[in-house]
């Protein structure tokens, strides 16, 4: 691989990560489902977790998907969760032709509709993450939440 094609690669890993960001913040699922393989294993158990005091803010955020089909556009009803991510910092190393593990550090932001314990869950942590190059595409092929830190207003 020449230098061009890692940064290429680089690239395409950091336009995939965008759009997965704007897919969940937009609940638009089949732009998420096109940016993951289709063996892809998505660890979310612990996401909602503070480290600090072991408090699991969203239980029901403790999942496992496996396989792009498994993501599916919630219920678009109001009221619903708003969740805003922002992602940057990322550490993205092309392993070989078709495979590249990235960490990126991002803050997300839940809104949550009135009648809930809290309003508002503000977290800081990093996605760990493994791409695969299928069909001359990079996808998400794994990810893992760890945190830094959650607070709840």
């Amino acid at each position: 691989m020449t230098e061009a094609e890692r940064l290429a690669a680089i690239e395409d890993i950091r336009n995939l990560k965008a759009k997965y960001w704007r897919g969940v913040d937009f609940v638009d699922g089949a732009l998420v489902r096109s940016i993951l393989h289709p063996d892809c294993v998505l660890d979310y158990v612990g996401c909602c977790t503070d480290p600090v005091t072991g408090q699991d803010f969203m239980p029901q955020m403790n999942i496992v998907m496996r396989g792009r089909d498994s993501w599916q556009t919630g219920n678009l009803e109001e009221p619903r969760v708003v969740t805003v991510h922002q992602g940057h910092q990322a550490e993205i190393e092309v392993t070989s032709e078709t495979t590249a593990t990235g960490i990126w550090v991002f803050t997300d932001r839940f809104f949550i509709p009135p009648g809930a314990p809290f309003t508002r869950l503000t977290g800081y942590g990093h996605y760990h993450e493994t791409y695969e190059k299928l069909e001359g595409k990079w996808l998400l092929k794994t990810t893992r939440i760890t945190r830094l830190w959650v607070e709840v207003s």
